[in-house]
């Protein structure tokens, strides 16, 4: 009951001292209102690039290798005339992991043919993404149908001309129809849609098959050359469940070695790459720009922590014959260090509160003017919370404490 009604008139003297001192307040609030701002944002946008970084991830594949020329990143430096002189991926390749490896899962001969202008009727769609690939593409990567299926083993043998399109695609050639049975002409050819990808959207790695016109690889052996390095082939292989990247990029790495008859001393001519490492690459960067943030908040909450303990110093001189009154009808020296010490926290709260609907508003502005969807989570919501009330305590307790030590009769006599 004591703290309920402490709590009741610290709340009192604070929106008195607010009304009373409007502008005063709010440039004193307004430091860690920026502050708490600064943090919660950076923070918040983190978390949401970490999160569409992850879903891209999770499209790569978790537990995929990726047999290429070159490699995504490098710990220092990047000798490009070395990686220049390696092979591309071959068929060869392909076949031999797919007869030697015992921890894949699946394995698939991959290549991007390049943007095409893909025409059903008077509809056109440019920038098309013509793509081709073996039977178990859909085993390495991961994806979605809206309509339709993927490719038979009979077809992907046989190289059927059929196609998989993406959702962009079947909603501009085929708008308020069904794309699923149609024929549309693709490199010179007449294939026929057995499928569309659901909608993705565009993530931060620039993966999205919302433009994608997927053929089985031996259709577009007919068409062109599918071991020419224009069309970035690559061989994607998806461990086992239950065993580790580690050990099928190790088994990989040796059949590679093996199949290419690489002397023990001469160097890798391939590049095994894999999903995390671009996202152990990015955590880096995240980690940087949560530190910047957090400093740059941490000296806004410093300048805003000064001016609320300057908000609490005059608020004690201002009421120093209250005190004295409170004192000499018995009040406690923790009843009069509580009264302030809860103001100043409670202060801080309304700056940090005003700090987190900025927040949330920023979220919805966003949202609207770059449709990136901005999460705001609990975790942060409480780091703001937690923050403004460290402040509060930290700016309030030398006030605080002094009201509390001040003598009755000085503090009557005071004007």
């Amino acid at each position: 009951m004591i703290f309920l009604k402490l709590f009741r008139e610290s709340f009192l003297f604070a929106f008195d001292s607010l009304r009373q001192n409007k502008l005063r307040t709010l440039l004193s609030l307004l430091g860690v209102t920026i502050g708490i701002f600064t943090i919660i944002a950076v923070f918040s946008a983190v978390d949401t690039l970490r999160d569409n970084l992850q879903k891209s991830v999770n499209k790569l594949g978790s537990n995929s290798v990726y047999v290429e020329k070159w490699p995504w990143t490098s710990d220092g430096e990047y000798p490009w005339w070395k990686f220049m002189q390696r092979p591309v991926a071959k068929l060869r390749d392909f076949n031999e992991l797919q007869r030697r490896s015992q921890t894949a899962e699946a394995i698939s001969y991959e290549i991007g043919i390049d943007n095409r202008t893909i025409k059903f009727g008077s509809n056109t769609v440019d920038g098309a993404q013509v793509d081709a690939c073996t039977q178990d593409h859909n085993k390495t990567w991961n994806f979605d149908f809206q309509d339709g299926r993927y490719f038979t083993e009979m077809e992907s043998q046989t190289g059927a001309p059929v196609t998989i399109i993406g959702n962009d695609i079947a909603e501009n050639l085929f708008p308020g129809g069904t794309a699923v049975g149609k024929k549309i002409k693709v490199m010179g050819r007449y294939v026929t849609i057995i499928g569309v990808f659901a909608k993705e959207g565009k993530d931060m790695l620039g993966i999205s098959a919302d433009k994608e016109v997927l053929l089985p690889l031996n259709f577009a052996h007919n068409i062109v050359d599918v071991q020419n390095e224009r069309y970035r082939p690559s061989i994607v292989v998806r461990g086992k469940a239950g065993i580790p990247i580690v050990d099928v990029k190790g088994e990989i790495k040796g059949l590679m070695r093996s199949i290419r008859s690489l002397r023990p001393n001469e160097d890798d001519n391939f590049a095994l790459n894999e999903s995390t490492m671009l996202s152990d690459q990015l955590d880096i960067v995240f980690k940087i720009i949560n530190v910047a943030g957090l400093i740059i908040g941490m000296f806004s909450i410093l300048v805003g922590g000064f001016g609320i303990a300057n908000i609490m110093f005059v608020s004690v001189k201002e009421r120093t014959n209250i005190i004295g009154i409170q004192k000499s009808l018995g009040a406690k020296n923790y009843f009069i260090l509580l009264q302030f010490l809860i103001e100043s926290i409670i202060l801080c709260l309304m700056g940090g509160l005003i700090g987190l609907l900025m927040v949330y508003g920023g979220t919805f502005v966003v949202k609207w003017a770059a449709d990136v969807t901005i999460v705001l989570y609990m975790k942060n919501i409480i780091i703001g919370i937690g923050t403004s009330v460290g402040i509060g305590i930290i700016s309030g307790i030398v006030p605080a404490w002094f009201a509390s030590k001040l003598d009755p009769v000085e503090a009557i006599r005071s004007n």
